[in-house]
């Protein structure tokens, strides 16, 4: 009778625990040669404004130029001087305001109109208040104030919007109605900045009450967004 042949050893895989370790030390080293402050503050910002208006219906690329991708916009279809005009600014609001967008007291995007900072107001006024809130505010107005004096930005022109949700004013306030309100926002934003040194003579200021929302007044998070100062840093095409 033939013996019964050996059935072969199975394949040790004692070597996958080895390999494994290798994978995550080689992972720890790469994450430890990254330097957070070496990636590209612009293209970190147009990630953040593509998601932002995703949520309004539309995408915006990351490269600047005529030949955008087709999934942009056609308002924010940036042209290629007003990328090379801007990049510089956009890149140092970035950095300057990193603290202030970490807290969303800022947000920092860019549109058909410019380079757009916006100012949350609930963090710098008290509700149907137009006075700013300096106490709390005080290291963010500062930097707007250095930001907006650099000589870089010396050819710029800039325009202030004020902003506000559709509920209107209260019947023993200051105000007649958001229309002054907004506008009385962006006039007193100029004028801290006027305080600290910046010229006003770039500047404009304009109030839009509840007629241009960036999100939907239906929620109590889409008024908070509606709330806002926006500085723009005018493309020339706006001025």
């Amino acid at each position: 009778m033939a013996k019964k042949a050996k059935e072969p050893d199975k394949p040790s895989t004692a070597w996958q625990g080895t390999y494994g370790d290798m994978i995550t030390l080689m992972l720890c080293f790469f994450v430890m040669l990254y330097d957070p402050n070496e990636s590209d503050a612009v293209q970190m910002a147009a990630m953040q404004a593509s998601i932002a208006n995703n949520l309004q219906g539309g995408g915006m690329s990351l490269s600047a130029g005529r030949l955008s991708d087709l999934g942009n916009t056609v308002s924010s279809l940036p042209s290629m001087e007003r990328g090379q005009l801007l990049g510089p600014a956009k890149k140092k609001a970035v950095s300057i305001f990193a603290p202030d967008v970490k807290s969303n007291r800022i947000t920092i995007t860019s549109d058909e109109r410019g380079l757009v900072i916006s100012l949350a107001s609930d963090s710098f006024f008290e509700r149907g208040s137009a006075d700013l809130n300096i106490e709390d505010t005080r290291e963010t107005l500062l930097r707007l104030s250095q930001f907006f004096s650099d000589p870089a930005l010396k050819s710029r022109r800039f325009r202030i919007e004020g902003h506000t949700d559709n509920n209107p004013v209260d019947e023993d306030s200051a105000f007649k109605s958001n229309w002054e309100l907004s506008t009385a926002r962006a006039t007193n934003v100029l004028h801290y900045l006027s305080d600290f040194g910046v010229s006003e003579d770039p500047f404009s200021v304009a109030g839009y009450a509840d007629k241009r929302p960036k999100f939907n007044n239906d929620t109590a998070e889409g008024q908070a967004y509606n709330r806002r100062v926006d500085i723009i840093i005018l493309d020339d095409g706006h001025f």
